[in-house]
């Protein structure tokens, strides 16, 4: 029996085409940077049939791309040119299977739609803290399988720091279900990390037990100007003295990136008339209390820390704020192609690296812009330089932006994974031994390599 009529049985002749027309979206990064072919997706419906799905391409040799909602920035869930391989959209299995509100726990299939959790946790009264651009579309299987930050990590860590348990399809088609909702639990070795964060190179998530938290309570939204991009590490020390860990969320932003925000994207418009070179937004949770989070910004405004600083009055000027902080990708895909860094350094090495980090673009590529945006509070920031359309420089800049990241302590990526673009940098930067130890655990779980292969390592 040919491999299609075996995956037809498995999931239904609607669980399965060949359509070009329905595998183009498939076929090509959200950015549109990578495109791919692929023999056919499959859309089981449950992780049986994931599993059968995965024997009967493992039977024949043919390799398997697992894709959530394909909003990732290296392509990692986009196949490669051979137009051998299968895509396995976890789409149609986007259940939430049960809400614990008393263990503060949620169990949810991996097709499921992160907007979506967190909707099903505000309606007990919980709090799903994962949050980020693409949550309307972006589904928790891929969330977890690239170990996604976004604009909470200061507070709540990644993504990785919401699991609780896993279930996962290893690459001989075996279901591994460890989706224990315990807050505890030594037995052995924590499997579930292997799986969070390998962007389905070692098995494939189809379903996931999620830590809830209490909801935090009514949020102070603040947007502050600043001179200069390091005095962002300085008021966040400042404001964490004030506020101990009632900061959700501090956001980075050049204002280039407000500038092609103006220009891009309805309705966006910084509320300052002077323009400043850097901006923070800041999520605080204080219930019915703006005022220790007002009386900080006025102790770091006398101080010339910050240049200026608006509250939003009320949810709306909040969620405006956030709206703008939320489009700056899809502005800067607006203005065109540009040169993606997402990237961590240490805080206290924050300075150094954006005012040596100038330095070098100066000296190798003059006309180079940057779009500056990211989560400072954790480390994190997407420096993107956009360089002229004629520039030969682009490798020569990344690698320069990397070599300083990796000096001051820092990792080239910091939460959007490896995936097919930034393979060759894992080698870089990452030890012998580190390598060697990914490979062994490669070999182990997917010895015949049909995992998302091309990927990572």
């Amino acid at each position: 029996m040919m491999l299609i009529d075996k995956l037809k049985k498995i999931v239904g002749q609607d669980g399965l085409t060949q359509d070009k027309s329905e595998l183009e979206p498939r076929l090509t990064d959200w950015r549109g940077v990578v495109r791919g072919e692929a023999y056919a997706v499959v859309f089981p419906a449950c992780s049986k049939e994931v599993s059968l799905v995965v024997q009967a391409c493992a039977e024949v040799g043919v390799s398997i791309v697992p894709q959530g909602g394909n909003t990732g920035m290296c392509a990692g869930s986009v196949p490669d040119n051979s137009g051998e391989q299968v895509i396995i959209s976890l789409a149609r299995m986007s259940a939430i299977r049960a809400v614990d509100a008393a263990n503060f726990s949620m169990e949810v299939e991996a097709g499921c739609i992160l907007e979506n959790i967190q909707n099903e946790a505000s309606a007990v009264n919980l709090h799903f803290p994962l949050s980020l651009g693409a949550e309307g579309s972006c589904q928790i299987g891929g969330n977890l399988s690239t170990n996604a930050g976004g604009i909470n990590v200061l507070r709540y860590g990644t993504a990785r720091a919401q699991v609780l348990g896993l279930e996962v399809v290893l690459a001989d088609g075996t279901i591994v279900n460890s989706l224990r909702s315990l807050q505890k639990d030594t037995a052995g070795y924590d499997l579930k990390q292997l799986f969070i964060g390998s962007e389905g190179t070692l098995g494939i998530i189809t379903a996931a037990t999620l830590r809830l938290y209490p909801q935090p309570g009514e949020k102070t939204t603040a947007l502050v100007a600043l001179k200069e991009a390091g005095d962002a590490v300085n008021l966040l020390g400042q404001l964490r003295t004030v506020l101990a860990d009632k900061i959700e969320a501090f956001e980075l932003v050049s204002g280039y990136a407000f500038e092609l925000l103006e220009k891009h994207i309805p309705d966006s418009r910084l509320p300052f008339t002077e323009k400043e070179s850097w901006y923070v937004l800041i999520d605080v949770a204080i219930e019915d209390d703006k005022v220790r989070l007002e009386r900080a910004l006025m102790d770091a405004l006398e101080i010339g820390l910050i240049c200026n600083a608006v509250v939003a009055k009320n949810s709306t000027e909040a969620e405006k704020l956030w709206r703008m902080r939320h489009s700056i990708a899809e502005a800067e895909r607006a203005e065109g192609k540009s040169l993606k860094h997402d990237i961590s350094v240490p805080g206290s090495r924050m300075q150094e690296f954006l005012q040596r980090g100038d330095q070098l673009l100066s000296s190798i590529s003059p006309d180079a812009r940057l779009i500056v945006f990211g989560h400072v509070g954790d480390d994190n920031l997407h420096y993107n330089v956009t360089v002229p359309n004629e520039s030969k420089e682009g490798e020569l800049v990344t690698g320069a932006i990397y070599d300083l990241v990796d000096e001051l302590g820092g990792s080239f990526s910091a939460e959007h994974g490896v995936g097919q673009l930034k393979r060759h940098y894992l080698l870089k930067y990452r030890s012998t031994a580190e390598i060697s130890l990914m490979r062994t655990l490669k070999a182990a779980l997917d010895p015949e390599n049909i995992l998302n292969p091309g990927k990572v390592i």
